[in-house]
């Protein structure tokens, strides 16, 4: 656990896979004094979900709607779906927007293309006015293969060529993405080294996924750790 006193708020970190972590966005919540305290999906529990002041659900290579093949999201699922139900400040990337628009009574699936590599996004209106506004014009990282329906009540934030759904927010209380503002150079190296076969598969040449890095991800990360740090001012 990492910590930091000043005001004593508390952020649960939820990790779903080796390598995927809070990454680049650790930076927004010690700045601001949160105290961080990680744990792995299959060892959540509600009450944990439940008493933290804030709670990242963070990506993972299988899909919200994998139930059946892990168990443990069915636990995870309905820890947050109190925890939405009560409004409660949540953020979640890629897998974890998925697990929340399940929780929030939509329905994560299979999506028609896999997406690996840096990529524009289109801001709705709604989203030039939102935390997300600071990545017009910035391409995100991506790496999935899912998509989810947009959940009844939440507000589209931003699409893509390939994916409509790819931030939203649910009231003031609520945000998600889809890509990978939090990737680090050291992230990203390790997801390349483990999907071999899956690279192969998409034809994507490791060494272009390393060249759109190097010119783009610190632009990214900016915009990424500026996003987090403004929404949570917001909170």
């Amino acid at each position: 656990m990492t910590t930091s006193l000043r005001d004593g708020k508390a952020a649960l970190v939820v990790h779903h896979s080796p390598n995927v972590d809070l990454g680049s966005l650790d930076e927004p919540l010690l700045e601001r004094g949160w105290t961080i305290e990680t744990v792995d999906a299959r060892e959540l529990t509600a009450s944990a979900v439940g008493a933290a002041d804030l709670v990242v659900v963070l990506g993972g290579t299988m899909g919200a709607y994998e139930v059946d093949e892990h168990p443990f999201l069915a636990g995870e699922l309905e820890a947050l779906r109190d925890r939405l139900q009560s409004e409660k400040p949540t953020f979640g990337i890629c897998l974890g927007a998925q697990l929340m628009a399940e929780a929030l009574g939509s329905r994560a699936s299979k999506g028609k293309a896999t997406v690996i590599g840096f990529r524009d996004v289109q801001l709705t209106d709604a989203g030039r006015d939102s935390p997300l506004r600071h990545f017009d014009g910035v391409p995100v990282m991506q790496w999935h293969g899912d998509s989810f329906r947009l959940p009844a009540g939440a507000t589209r934030l931003a699409s893509s060529a390939d994916y409509s759904n790819e931030g939203y927010r649910m009231g003031d209380f609520a945000l998600a993405v889809q890509f990978h503002p939090e990737v680090t150079d050291a992230m990203l190296e390790h997801w390349i080294a483990s999907s071999g076969a899956e690279l192969a598969a998409e034809e994507i040449d490791p060494a272009d996924i390393r060249e759109q890095r190097v010119r783009l991800g610190a632009q990214m990360t900016d915009a990424g750790r500026t996003m987090f740090g403004e929404w949570l001012d917001r909170l």
